[in-house]
């Protein structure tokens, strides 16, 4: 037995920030300076009183209505994700009931960022393979947006938020291969949120900038992009090459590459040091952002709408960021 993915889509929010936004709030920033730092144009933001959880119903909605077969089939839900609603209950028991889907399943939530996707077609994969379910729909949705200082103009330019949906079957178009995992805990205060949680529950109202202006407020998310980038640069060719040795395949081999869409400098960089042409190597992050977990999925859903997988046969999907964690995976067409 072998586990595939056997459906797959995604759901943007309606709100829309763009770069000219951006920048008349920020009159340093020209939109074309924002663009040419990040490669990005617009990115989608959650409602105010839109949830991660209310994505990810909308896009299992949406993936269900695309063939009304697939929703009786669910026997498990695995939901990734770091701006639940609750600190508890879990998120994806509420989603079982929302989508109207049988009590007699399984659902668990698992907090991942960056290469969140990777990480839950491993468990799914398991679980098909392990004969506990045999179809299993894979979520991911985040809303960073609503853990961002107002006034830190770095990270609102790159992230946006999101919300995917996919289903790991015994059959499908693309078979789950081989992966790598990967983490580095002493990072962990390279990416973070530090109040909120039961080490620190109480905002602590800390706010300071960094010699380059950037916002450093204990109480929003604090990225440190120079170390995450060194961190990046490190791992993700060494796992890269990990990966093509457990799958017996070189470089030649991969017909396309789709990695966590971070931010285009990022990609480049990457792109460059592991001397991958760019017809193998999807970029789809200029008009939507970094969606953490949910950039994989998203780049993927548009491969296969505008035929960039087609008369592919191997496919790498890599993830890396917070945590510190990276994983990546083979497909095969």
């Amino acid at each position: 037995m072998e586990a595939f993915i056997k459906a797959i889509d995604y759901y943007l929010p309606e709100k829309v920030i763009t770069n000219k936004d951006i920048s008349e709030r920020f009159s340093e920033w020209t939109p074309e300076k924002i663009y040419e730092k990040v490669g990005i144009q617009e990115r989608h933001i959650a409602g105010s009183d839109e949830t991660a959880l209310d994505m990810a119903q909308k896009a299992c909605e949406k993936l269900f209505a695309s063939d009304e077969t697939l929703k009786p089939t669910i026997d498990f839900i695995l939901f990734c994700t770091q701006s639940p609603d609750y600190k508890l209950p879990t998120s994806a028991c509420i989603l079982q009931n929302r989508l109207g889907l049988p009590i007699n399943i399984g659902a668990l939530d698992f907090n991942l960022g960056c290469s969140g996707y990777e990480y839950g077609l491993a468990l799914a994969k398991g679980l098909v393979l392990g004969c506990m379910a045999k179809n299993v729909l894979l979520v991911t949705s985040e809303t960073y947006s609503k853990y961002l200082h107002p006034d830190d103009k770095g990270n609102i330019s790159i992230f946006g938020d999101a919300a995917s949906a996919t289903i790991v079957s015994t059959d499908g178009f693309a078979e789950i291969g081989e992966f790598v995992f990967g983490t580095d805990g002493s990072g962990a205060d390279e990416l973070i949120v530090k109040t909120g949680g039961a080490r620190f529950p109480v905002k602590l109202n800390e706010v300071a900038k960094d010699e380059n202006e950037h916002i450093i407020s204990s109480d929003h998310l604090y990225m440190d992009g120079g170390s995450i980038f060194s961190f990046t640069l490190k791992q993700v060719p060494k796992m890269t090459q990990t990966l093509l040795e457990r799958s017996n395949l070189s470089m030649e081999n991969v017909d396309l590459f789709i990695f966590h869409q971070a931010n285009a400098y990022m990609l480049e960089f990457l792109r460059k040091k592991l001397k991958i042409e760019k017809d193998r190597f999807y970029y789809y992050i200029e008009n939507i952002g970094n969606t953490v977990s949910n950039t994989v999925p998203i780049a993927l859903t548009n491969a296969i709408k505008d035929c960039s997988l087609k008369g592919k046969h191997n496919v790498m999907l890599a993830g890396f960021g917070v945590g510190l964690s990276w994983s990546g995976c083979i497909l095969h067409l």
